[in-house]
């Protein structure tokens, strides 16, 4: 079980690691939003910097496997269009988290499956 898909993890120790695991890759990244410590949402915004973003947010598989969804599609968007998402994200839920990553690639710090 990885860092990312452990049911019971607080919402603030899984950003920390996150935010831990991209530093020891060397990948800018950074907390935008600080939600509910215990069970806020967390949205991870993928910035390839010239090629688009990803949004990604936690989500439950019918069989309750934790994994990330793709939120703005498949494809990346124009960085608008990210933040837009998020915005309205966060006027549904006012204890959401934001991590923004820096990676060209698009490459999720995360051990979890992304659809």
């Amino acid at each position: 079980m990885g860092i990312t898909d452990d049911p019971k993890l607080k919402a603030r120790v899984l950003v920390q690691a996150i935010l831990r695991r991209c530093q020891v890759r060397g990948t800018p990244a950074y907390q935008l939003r600080r939600g509910d410590p215990d069970a806020g949402a967390v949205f991870l915004k993928l910035n390839g910097r010239g090629v688009g973003c990803l949004v990604l947010s936690q989500a439950r598989t019918g069989e309750g496997e934790a994994v990330w969804m793709r939120a703005t599609g498949p494809d990346p968007v124009d960085e608008r269009v990210a933040d837009a998402y998020l915005e309205r994200q966060e006027r549904y839920d006012a204890d959401i988290w934001v991590v923004e990553i820096e990676d060209p690639s698009l490459t999720p710090p995360v051990d979890t499956p992304v659809l």
